[in-house]
């Protein structure tokens, strides 16, 4: 494997949080507790991952640019939602996941409600970034 693999390692680590999400999410509403539990934490440890590979990515590969075309404005404007979505979601994700340890359940619960939705955006659109930068609208 060589750096220029961990744009591929990223998605799909990516996809992982949000399968993982998605889990979460259908067992908490089915009152699987535990299993909701491991889901969230899976998600959140690949997110980890994700992060420390996309940092290591960018020290050594530099910027990627999008390609000018059409499309461009769309994608920037993802790319801009994805970025600034994914600075927040850091502290509400260690708040989300500190009251549930906490087991301040009720305070969970209210966060997140915010938490879910802003994190699974965050992981769709990193894949979604991931596919037109290097599959659809690949640098030439």
């Amino acid at each position: 494997m060589t750096i220029h693999d961990l744009p591929a390692v990223n998605a799909t680590l990516n996809g992982l949080s949000a399968v993982f999400l998605t889990l979460g999410f259908i067992f908490i509403k089915r009152g699987n507790k535990i299993a909701h539990r491991n889901c969230m934490i899976s998600a959140f440890c690949t997110s980890v991952i994700f992060l420390g590979c996309y940092l290591t990515y960018h020290f050594y590969a530099g910027r990627t640019v999008f390609p000018q075309n059409w499309f461009k404005p769309i994608y920037l404007v993802i790319l801009l939602t994805h970025t600034v979505l994914a600075v927040v979601i850091v502290p509400l994700i260690l708040l989300t996941l500190w009251r549930a340890k906490t087991e301040r359940f009720e305070l969970h619960k209210k966060i997140a409600r915010w938490t879910w939705p802003l994190w699974m955006y965050v992981s769709v659109t990193g894949v979604v970034i991931y596919l037109l930068l290097y599959k659809i609208f690949p640098q030439k």
